[in-house]
């Protein structure tokens, strides 16, 4: 990739979330100016990163229409879309992802009319066909929630409509994410959290293949796509085949406590796909 260096202004929504809280880290070490979105509650999280240019305020930025954004938007060169709804165990059939879709297709159209040249979207593995095992950008896309639909339905759209408007676009496809600042309802966290108090815990047979990558690691991918000239979807993974099993033995050994794992405790997941693999 080659990177610009032009002073860029670089918007980022779900800036203070699990992926954007990494991202700002990154480019808040490069020569960009970055200008966060964020609710009315989060003023001073960025309290010492000198190359915020401002902060923009919202209660709700998928209530937002077009106009506000168009208004918000004045003089950005990049927009990072990171935000969406994503509550562990409720996020994939919940109808708030519709909410989501339509708010996005807000801010691009906000986006179009303020001259945005850049606009970098954060997708899922999750909407190619997952039968396939092995993924790369060329595997066809079988979304089969509503969260992978609807985040699906935005890539298509943008992909189509947004360079008929002079506007670069790169859809970075997220696999399985661990790190710092996760969400204490996921897997290595509720592995940490029970080792670390000494407690059983309780697992599927862990055989499932899966690509994991840390956070950390992911933000940079974001970071350095977007600062790039790449354009068009782009996985962001490891490209390693690990089995939960041994990711979770891996963080047991931390401990010195695989005795406390119960392998094949929980119920098997039957539409869980065996395996889900980035090909970079």
């Amino acid at each position: 990739m080659i990177l610009n260096n032009y002073m860029k202004t670089i918007l980022i929504t779900g800036a203070t979330g699990f992926v954007g809280k990494q991202v700002i880290k990154v480019l808040s070490k490069s020569k960009v100016n970055i200008v966060p979105v964020v609710r009315s509650t989060k003023e001073n999280i960025f309290e010492g990163i000198t190359n915020i240019k401002r902060v923009i305020h919202s209660p709700n930025i998928f209530q937002e229409d077009e106009d506000w954004w168009r208004n918000q938007c004045n003089g950005i060169d990049t927009i990072i879309h990171i935000a969406w709804y994503a509550e562990p165990t409720k996020y994939l059939q919940s109808a708030k992802n519709i909410d989501c879709l339509m708010g996005s297709l807000n801010l691009a159209k906000g986006a179009v009319k303020a001259g945005v040249r850049r606009f970098v979207g954060i997708g899922t593995c999750f909407e190619y066909d997952l039968s396939k095992g092995k993924l790369s950008i060329n595997t066809a896309l079988n979304p089969s929630s509503i969260y992978a639909s609807t985040k699906a339905a935005l890539y298509t759209t943008l992909l189509h409509w947004l360079p008929k408007k002079m506007v670069d676009f790169s859809w970075c496809r997220l696999f399985y994410l661990y790190g710092e600042n996760e969400d204490e309802r996921r897997l290595v966290p509720y592995v940490h959290r029970q080792l670390s108090r000494g407690k059983e815990v309780e697992l599927t047979s862990g055989k499932q293949i899966r690509d994991y990558l840390d956070v950390s690691e992911a933000g940079r991918m974001i970071a350095e796509i977007a600062l790039s000239d790449h354009q068009g979807p782009i996985n962001i993974c490891s490209g390693l085949p690990i089995s939960v099993k041994e990711l979770v033995e891996d963080i047991a050994d931390q401990y010195n406590r695989r005795d406390l794992l119960r392998f094949g405790v929980r119920s098997e997941n039957l539409v869980d796909p065996s395996e889900v693999v980035g090909i970079k």
